[in-house]
């Protein structure tokens, strides 16, 4: 189903809680146990920004992608990241027809809905780079020439941080198009029996249907944009930002493009929740999954571990006074 050049606006909160609750629902039917890491996934799409989901191999992180990409009416590409991947296997390419005498465009995955990058980090930094105009401009260029991407355009990407050969770690400029890094974790033993029983004979996803168009997705980031968002509350973001470029534990803090990023998560966070204002304890609960992977500690040899950085910014957080 399409719904391309359509316009949607939603009848107030109320409306919007439906569409979040039917795309949630969807989502959690094939991918178990995680209601946390599903709304930091929703949070990213409404807020118009990317997500990393990062954890070790089997954790269900493309189940997730898929389950978001399915949920939608619209168009799907999953691209298994390699290290033999040009940017042109991504972007598209420029072939010369006879007929015409020409050179036309043939647009590649990322002309999509929904792009699931699966092991973004076993390509080269060369093809990763080729995202870096689409995630952060939405439009792509080729030979000169700037073709506008579909909207919604919502990147997934998944990587495993404790395999080390063959992997190329992502560059602190792909990281910070990522509006938030989530990691998966285990499922519990009860969630994973659920899941083991589910799979018996077929997995739940191939028979998951879309419950929103994406003229409905643009709608709700256009009323996460519209959540009120106090000059208090932006005060409390901006100090959260401000406090790590300030921490003796980091050598790199959070760029302005992280704080933008944290305040448009936090709109997109209230939304979900049911609010049409933002309240602290977004800022607050978002926080480590927008920022972390924005930083650097200053641990000697290097960036520091995932575990590390997430502290840093849970104690940044918490030295900081809460506005009431």
């Amino acid at each position: 189903m399409s719904d391309a050049g359509q316009t949607q606006t939603l009848d107030g909160a109320a409306e919007a809680g439906k569409l979040v609750g039917a795309l949630r629902q969807n989502i959690q039917s094939v991918f178990v146990g995680k209601p946390e890491v599903v709304r930091l996934l929703l949070t990213g799409l409404l807020a118009g920004g990317h997500v990393l989901l990062e954890d070790v191999p089997g954790v269900g992180k493309t189940v997730l992608a898929k389950a978001i990409a399915r949920s939608m009416h619209g168009d799907f590409r999953r691209v298994q990241f390699t290290p033999d991947l040009l940017p042109s296997d991504i972007l598209g390419v420029a072939i010369y027809d006879q007929a015409s005498g020409r050179f036309e465009f043939k647009p590649g995955p990322v002309f999509t809905h929904v792009l699931v990058a699966d092991e973004i980090n076993r390509a080269t930094p060369r093809t990763q780079s080729a995202l870096l105009e689409a995630m952060n401009d939405f439009q792509v260029t080729v030979d000169r020439t700037t073709h506008p991407l579909p909207a919604p355009f919502f990147v997934v990407a998944t990587q495993n941080p404790y395999e080390f050969e063959g992997t190329y770690p992502l560059p602190e400029s792909q990281l910070d198009r990522f509006l938030l890094r989530v990691r998966v974790g285990y499922p519990t033993l009860d969630n994973e029996r659920e899941i083991v029983r589910a799979q018996k004979t077929a997995h739940p996803l191939e028979s998951l249907e879309p419950v929103l168009t994406s003229a409905q997705v643009r709608a709700l980031q256009q009323a996460a944009r519209a959540v009120k968002l106090e000059d208090s509350v932006l005060d409390y973001a901006l100090q959260v930002t401000r406090a790590t470029r300030e921490s003796k534990h980091l050598s790199l803090g959070v760029s302005p493009r992280g704080s933008l990023a944290l305040t448009r998560a936090a709109q997109a966070h209230a939304l979900i929740q049911g609010r049409d204002y933002v309240l602290p304890d977004d800022v607050k609960s978002l926080a480590v999954a927008v920022l972390a992977h924005r930083v650097m500690s200053n641990v000697p040899g290097g960036e520091g571990t995932a575990d590390e950085r997430e502290k840093i910014i849970r104690d940044v957080v918490e030295t900081l006074e809460v506005p009431v």
